[in-house]
């Protein structure tokens, strides 16, 4: 049975996020692009990985809502946001997690109005959307296309809108954007993931 998660959700509907700022390293001198890269495993990318409104994992099959939420946190010395969220709904049959923030990283401004994943499973079927709204880098208007994985190309590396890729279990992993600079920083904003691992949302998860 296919449950409208708009009906649940409804208190991020009108949720935006302000520009925090993620300091790290100076970039790099010559973008070297990449390859949209897999999901890392938490701590074993850089060294160092640090999580913002986290809900943890609901069990799949679980009648349960986990949340996170706060009107500000940040990263000593290297990333600060407002307005964090991030939600997971169970149901007997079915997973709904969404999660929002936005960023800026490694001396790129990159800023949105409204930034928000979704990803949903139900008996062995996912879905999942990205709400992106206002997308501007250095200033410059970005036009989102709305299709999973487009890529953009940054100093340093590339930036991936409504990134969407799917775990061997067949999880749904949807991240609103996912900022990479080689060598210095992967960071993935508005990460959402439904299916038989569970459900789970982050609004940051930054890598360094």
């Amino acid at each position: 049975m296919r449950h409208r998660n708009s009906s649940r959700l409804s208190s991020t509907a009108a949720v935006t996020a302000l520009l925090g700022g993620l300091w790290v390293w100076p970039a790099i001198s010559s973008a070297q692009l990449l390859p949209p890269l897999p999901v890392p495993p938490v701590g074993t990318l850089f060294g160092t990985t640090a999580v913002l409104a986290d809900t943890g994992t609901l069990v799949a099959g679980t009648s349960d809502v986990l949340q996170a939420s706060d009107t500000a946190g940040g990263i000593a010395s290297a990333l600060t946001g407002e307005v964090l969220h991030a939600v997971t709904i169970g149901y007997p049959d079915q997973i709904d997690s969404e999660a929002s923030l936005a960023l800026n990283l490694a001396g790129t401004s990159i800023g949105a109005d409204f930034v928000m994943s979704r990803a949903t499973a139900v008996v062995g079927n996912s879905v999942g959307a990205s709400n992106i709204d206002g997308l501007a880098i250095n200033g410059v208007p970005i036009w989102v296309s709305g299709a999973p994985n487009q890529t953009i190309g940054i100093p340093g590396g590339l930036l991936v809108l409504n990134e969407q890729q799917t775990l061997p279990d067949g999880t749904l992993v949807v991240n609103a954007l996912h900022a990479i600079v080689s060598g210095v920083a992967d960071v993935a904003v508005a990460s959402s993931m439904a299916g038989l691992s569970g459900g789970s949302a982050k609004a940051v998860q930054a890598s360094y």
